[in-house]
């Protein structure tokens, strides 16, 4: 099946559910590339829409761990609280859930639950991208799969990730065969997804311009 990969949403409910229109479950398998929540006036609506579809569409939709999930799930946890993901969205988000109590416990077991990929023998999908580190998947180092900011490294696959904005288009890095498609829907630009045939030829790349209900 080809793919239909999603950036970052941030609490942009209302344009998440737009670019959704161009889902094709019969056809495409979604992914999306990790940070729902934080920055943007709807998480607990915008996680609820995932686990939704996550329950609707087994093995067609999957949702990945995003540094903002981890900052959260560390900030609720056992090392918590969290002063940097406060600082990065947090406050809001924990204000929003103070009028969804009820919804914080499952949707942080969820959130928990994200994978930190989604691969095939030609794609792979992550937050921030594998850099030629010693364990890039490791989830507190700065150049970790998380965090990484700057060149990835060629894996001999496609790597599509979001994490890092770009100034409101896709950017291909055709050295490193990568491609970023974090858009900056939080700061009112676009929310980006890109078709993928199974074998990573990019199909389409789609785009819907921030909602201002998401960011006022």
């Amino acid at each position: 099946m080809n793919l239909f990969v999603i950036g970052d949403v941030h609490g942009c409910y209302h344009t998440f559910m737009k670019l959704l229109q161009q889902w094709k479950p019969d056809e495409e398998i979604l992914i999306q590339v990790g940070d729902l929540v934080d920055r943007g006036n709807y998480v607990p609506g915008t996680v609820a829409a995932a686990i939704a579809l996550d329950l609707q569409h087994p093995g067609k939709a999957f949702f990945l761990k995003g540094n903002h999930e981890y900052g959260m799930i560390r900030h609720y946890g056992p090392q918590g609280p969290y002063a940097g993901w406060l600082q990065w969205g947090g406050k809001s988000t924990i204000q929003q859930y103070q009028v969804y109590s009820q919804l914080l416990l499952p949707h942080l077991i969820w959130l928990a639950q994200r994978p930190l990929v989604w691969e095939n023998e030609h794609i792979l999908i992550s937050h921030a991208g594998v850099a030629d580190t010693t364990n890039p998947y490791d989830l507190e180092h700065p150049d970790g799969i998380l965090w990484r900011r700057g060149p990835l490294k060629a894996v001999g696959k496609l790597q599509v990730v979001g994490h890092t904005p770009t100034n409101g288009m896709p950017y291909e890095d055709h050295e490193r065969n990568a491609i970023y498609i974090d858009t900056g829907a939080y700061l009112g630009r676009y929310l980006t997804g890109v078709k993928l045939s199974a074998q990573g030829e990019i199909l389409e790349y789609l785009a819907v311009e921030t909602h201002a209900a998401d960011i006022a």
